[in-house]
């Protein structure tokens, strides 16, 4: 992404998001490819939340040919979403305070899904109608531990990350209704007054079943503070579904965690739209099928391309030895933005 800048000065009075220039073309190639293939693209583009874009592609397939996944996948999804969703905000927020420790922190998560599924950086663990092999013991005691470790690093990455916003003070602001206006959510959103939380107000997943534990957000301001202050109060209520979520996993023990499918998956011809929270924001998926074992159409919503538009009203009025600063603070991924 580049951004063409107009300054008065050393303050930016104009901005305009240069995207395209990356041209992944992920959704055309979601048309050339049967609909397991597409569980194997699902994760190109969030490179920072890969398993959260698997469970979104797969809950649409499942809605759109009625498949309704085992008990245990669910839950073992719903487990490793938040494990995701940890590791986001550890690398967002590690990557601004500039610590190696919370970074390292983040590296521990992402070890933590290779042993899961084998991948570091694209997982393809789930598949239409469940996840791709049980989880084992060991792995879900590993999870009991690093999520006890997490816990008391929790006070110091905050006082960190309260240094580093106190130096950047009303940075980047986005109103709330420049935020209406954007369709930003997620972190983003929440941090100017935008609530939409599709695990409340749309459970899926075990979703419905842990709603005491999900976070609870307060309106302010929208500025840089603001955002890092909303993805900081994501973590500590996914600390507390992983534990809710490994515990009954493992209650669960050898239960069936997929169904089988036919030889050549088809959905029935048709509209459908499926939406998730990821760790940026709601994700949306577009399918549009005329019974065939590819899809018409399958497009992507992504939280990336919304904020990332909202920059040419957040940035006006921002210093430039600030724009790394407030660009950090919109959590974007390039490939979430051009797919």
């Amino acid at each position: 992404m580049q951004l063409r800048l107009e300054l008065d000065g050393d303050v930016i009075v104009a901005a305009d998001p240069q995207i395209g220039l990356l041209n992944r073309s992920v959704e055309k190639l979601f048309e050339a490819r049967d609909y397991r293939q597409l569980m194997m693209l699902a994760n190109r583009h969030d490179w920072v939340s890969p398993f959260a874009s698997e469970v979104g592609v797969a809950l649409t397939l499942e809605d759109a040919m009625g498949i309704t996944p085992p008990e245990c996948a669910t839950w073992a999804r719903t487990l490793l979403l938040e494990l995701t969703r940890v590791s986001a905000a550890l690398i967002f927020i590690g990557s601004a305070i500039a610590d190696e420790q919370t970074l390292t922190l983040r590296e521990r998560y992402v070890d933590l899904q290779e042993h899961a599924t084998g991948n570091r950086v694209h997982p393809m663990f789930a598949r239409i109608g469940g996840i791709a092999q049980p989880v084992s013991p060991e792995w879900l005691a590993m999870v009991r531990e690093l999520t006890a470790s997490t816990r008391p690093e929790l006070a110091r990455i905050t006082d960190a990350l309260l240094a580093y916003t106190q130096a950047h003070p009303g940075i980047a602001v986005l109103t709330h209704a420049d935020a209406q206006a954007f369709g930003a959510t997620g972190p983003v959103g929440q941090a100017s007054g935008v609530h939409i939380d599709l695990r409340i107000q749309q459970p899926y997943l075990a979703y419905g079943e842990l709603t005491e534990l999900l976070p609870a957000h307060a309106a302010s301001n929208g500025d840089l503070a603001a955002r890092y202050a909303s993805l900081l109060a994501e973590i500590e209520p996914s600390l507390n579904m992983i534990d809710a979520c490994t515990d009954r996993v493992a209650a669960l023990g050898d239960a069936p965690v997929n169904v089988q499918l036919p030889k050549v998956v088809k959905a029935p011809e048709g509209t459908y739209y499926g939406r998730i929270d990821s760790p940026t924001g709601v994700s949306g998926y577009l399918l549009v099928s005329t019974a065939e074992k590819a899809p018409w159409r399958f497009k992507l919503r992504t939280p990336s391309f919304a904020h990332a538009q909202a920059l040419t009203v957040a940035l006006v009025g921002c210093p430039v030895d600030q724009l790394d600063d407030a660009l950090m603070s919109f959590f974007l991924v390039t490939g979430d933005i051009d797919r």
